[in-house]
């Protein structure tokens, strides 16, 4: 279970690890503008979301370790790309590479086929943590070896990551079972109920919002705070750790309420509240962490919530469909919130426009969520 916990949580460091330099970083390229750098933040998770679902059946009829393997390969390749691109369209070009080998799906899967039932929802806590865990060394990690190895180096470590990954997935994980083709009562057009949308289209805001936050607020730090790179990890290890308390207090709500979905409710009103916050303080700069610990608390309850309620409303016969799709609107929220903060930052509004956007899709998904079927 370790070993499959860390070739996903390589996976998620592709997402993650660049999210906190790659904007300064990418704006620096020839031929960079404003849209293109935001489309070379979000292009991993273009090339994710179109390719999630082939994945995933391809590991049905192919077993699970041979797509696995590509997809690392897919990986290591696209981060070689990126250590040696030397204009804005390389690193496009690069990042989809990157995010080619869609591996999310067939990993879990491997992870279901591994383990009894009677400790599977154990096996998928290790996954969460593994993913929790790459999101807080990226904010951390990030601005710290973009000062010792550069960019192009960050890329090196994802491709030696990468080949990690890949001893461990043929020296370390077991073989599983061979491939027993698809559930019966499944397949994707069950797993697109009117029921279950809200939960699709709620990852693809939250990571569209993600995406933009992380566009934003290294330019905030870096030119309106007149931040150095190399220091803003101890902003975002500040912030964080100020959010686990009340995000730990969400989860014993949810728990604990007879109408845990209010708690939902309050958590994305949370977010928008504090992305219309940023948008509004980010010139200064203690009511901007105040504001990033509350959005840091709302976006960690949702992104452990909103999967788990995902597999709570999903029939077992169409679950593993369910996350499938659920995992493609995760990357494409990615690829559209990085994209579109970009072009935004470069406009009148500029990173008004782009928190102010970000809290208004925030308070759309509100109002779906409400107004979802029983």
């Amino acid at each position: 279970m370790g070993a499959l916990a860390g070739i996903y949580a390589v996976r998620m460091l592709g997402l993650f690890l660049l999210f906190p330099v790659l904007a300064l970083y990418g704006r620096g390229l020839p031929g960079a503008t404003p849209l293109l750098t935001g489309l070379a933040v979000g292009a991993y998770g273009l090339t994710q979301a179109a390719l999630q679902i082939p994945f995933g059946t391809l590991s049905d009829r192919l077993g699970r370790k041979p797509v696995i393997a590509a997809g690392l390969v897919l990986y290591a390749a696209g981060s070689v790309l990126g250590s040696t691109a030397t204009g804005i369209w390389g690193m496009i070009v690069a990042r989809m590479v990157q995010g080619a080998g869609a591996v999310s799906g067939p990993v879990t899967a491997l992870l279901a086929d591994l383990t009894r039932a009677g400790i599977r929802t154990r096996a998928m806590a290790l996954i969460g943590i593994s993913i929790g865990a790459s999101f807080i060394v990226s904010l951390i990690a990030a601005p710290l070896l973009a000062a010792a190895i550069g960019v192009p180096g960050i890329f090196l470590v994802m491709a030696g990551l990468a080949v990690l990954s890949l001893v461990l997935l043929y020296g370390v994980v077991p073989p599983p079972p061979p491939p027993a083709g698809r559930a019966a009562g499944g397949g994707l057009a069950a797993a697109l109920r009117a029921d279950l949308m809200p939960y699709y289209l709620g990852i693809l805001a939250l990571s569209a919002v993600l995406s933009a936050t992380f566009v934003g607020v290294p330019y905030a730090l870096h030119d309106a705070l007149g931040l150095a790179m190399s220091d803003h990890w101890q902003t975002y290890l500040g912030v964080f750790l100020a959010s686990i308390p009340p995000t730990v207090a969400l989860v014993f709500w949810t728990e604990r309420s007879s109408v845990p979905d209010r708690v939902m409710r309050i958590a994305i009103a949370l977010l928008a509240i504090s992305l219309g916050a940023i948008g509004f303080v980010y010139g200064r700069y203690w009511p901007l962490c105040g504001a990033l610990a509350a959005f840091f608390t709302a976006f960690n309850y949702l992104e452990a919530r909103l999967p788990a309620r995902l597999s709570q409303a999903a029939q077992p016969a169409v679950r593993g469909a369910a996350l499938s799709v659920f995992a493609t609107a995760q990357f494409l929220g990615s690829f559209g919130g990085a994209t579109a903060a970009g072009w935004l930052s470069g406009g009148r509004m500029g990173l008004m426009g782009v928190f102010g956007a970000a809290s208004l899709l925030t308070l759309g998904w509100l109002l779906l969520y409400r107004a979802r079927p029983a």
